[in-house]
């Protein structure tokens, strides 16, 4: 049996939800090891919709532990709304399934002003942040002077903590024309939730290291998608985290051996939401059908997604990267109905001929993909469970994304329903 770590192999959005949910029957505990309430993931069982930001997706599972490790910065607002919302569809949400990191960082009340502040400031040069604060908590992080979990159960040290914060923030804040926030008004919102986020805090570390010395078999949930990872994602059009399999070892206090499969969950086509480089991005007719087709709008933002064709470049970079062994690949059904199909094979770059995304913003706003055309199909892929429902052409396209990309399709996925996907090899018995 192996651990399993699913990553988003390209811009977010792929469908990593489903696919955690699917393979979520298979674990014993769901983890999600880095990112915020910035993340969106939508599940779909029974014709019933979930929309999950912090939660794991294991959440909807009975019988199931979900942790949110200390990768992930914490907006216990938006939690327990979160938490309210979903037990009111009629899931159990407890300390008993729910267990979160007490070294986790919190998401508190001035990053969400200074994301907004900040945004605002850049002009034309916005980044495209969801401006929930996820940005600002992961800077006062590796500044060492953030708020964790853990903190709360100290008052007078985190009335001092406070201070020291918001000398810093109230500073840029007037900077920035925008509103100051006293240290005691934050104090008292946390004293409101303190006693709950405390019962759910745990040492993760510690129990995950024991549910694994006893057979436990653990799921590990990203957010995002690797080509937003702050190292090697399109800087600065990135999220603040880690996204790479790797964090997940980091971000939930388990050793570097503790994750023995990494699955890439990948789009049929290409998709991104907010500025930034999208080399083949399509601002016209196929685009427009690619986004309505699909529903491509964010979970947690419900901004349009831009939409364009397959980058074979870009995903064979991120599963070296990121070390995956195979890729789900989700929503073939879009393509249904397309006469050819265009993937992106390589690029142009002053004149040159490359075969990776270069690393310079400049570079990577400027390059210009080159394709190759496949035909299409006209039969429906949507809801297949077996490789014989496929079309043939859609089989062909498959098997030419897997040589592009140099790693095998190990999941396919013909639909928003969980038992609509086809698996190739278990990612928990590789």
């Amino acid at each position: 049996m192996a651990n399993v770590a699913v990553v988003g192999s390209q811009w977010g959005d792929e469908g990593k939800g489903k696919i955690v949910d699917w393979l979520s029957s298979r674990a014993d505990v769901v983890v999600r090891f880095q990112g915020g309430h910035n993340a969106g993931h939508t599940l779909v069982i029974d014709g019933k919709v979930y929309k999950l930001h912090l939660l794991p997706s294991g959440i909807v599972r009975k019988n199931k532990q979900s942790v949110i490790g200390n990768g992930v910065v914490v907006d216990p607002w938006a939690l327990f709304q979160e938490i309210k919302t979903i037990q009111s569809q009629g899931v159990d949400v407890s300390p008993d399934n729910l267990m979160i990191a007490d070294n986790a960082h919190l998401i508190l009340p001035v990053h969400s002003a200074m994301d907004v502040a900040l945004e605002a400031a850049r002009g034309k040069g916005k980044i495209g942040t969801t401006k929930r604060g996820i940005g600002p908590c992961y800077e006062d992080k590796i500044a060492r002077r953030g708020i964790r979990i853990c903190d709360l159960k100290d008052k007078t040290l985190l009335k001092a903590k406070l201070e020291r914060l918001m000398d810093h923030h109230n500073a840029l804040l007037k900077g920035l024309g925008a509103e100051e926030i006293s240290p005691a008004s934050i104090y008292e919102k946390l004293e409101e939730v303190s006693d709950k986020i405390l019962s759910f805090a745990q040492p993760v570390w510690r129990v995950l290291d024991q549910k694994q010395k006893e057979g436990s078999r653990i799921l590990f949930e990203g957010a995002q998608g690797i080509m937003l990872d702050v190292d090697h994602g399109t800087y600065p059009f990135v999220t603040s985290s880690n996204i790479v399999a790797s964090q997940a070892a980091t971000g939930s206090g388990m050793g570097a051996k503790s994750v023995q499969y990494v699955l890439g969950i990948t789009k049929a086509y290409t998709t991104r939401v907010g500025s930034g480089p999208f080399p083949t991005e399509q601002e016209n007719e196929i685009g427009q059908h690619l986004g309505e087709k699909g529903h491509e709008f964010g979970t947690t933002t419900g901004r349009k997604r831009r939409c364009g064709w397959f980058d074979a470049v870009m995903v064979k970079q991120a599963i070296t990267i990121s070390g995956i062994d195979g890729i789900a690949l989700t929503k073939l059904d879009v393509l249904d109905g397309m006469d050819e199909i265009k993937i992106c094979i390589g690029y142009k770059l002053d004149g040159q001929v490359i075969d990776y995304y270069p690393a310079g913003q400049a570079d990577q706003e400027n390059v210009e993909p080159i394709y190759e055309t496949v035909e299409g199909w006209s039969d429906t892929t949507y809801g297949a469970r077996s490789w014989k429902d496929l079309p043939a052409q859609a089989i062909k396209y498959v098997r030419r994304v897997e040589e592009l990309i140099g790693a095998p399709v190990a999941m396919l996925s013909t639909s928003p329903e969980r038992d609509d996907t086809i698996l190739v090899t278990d990612p928990f018995q590789p």
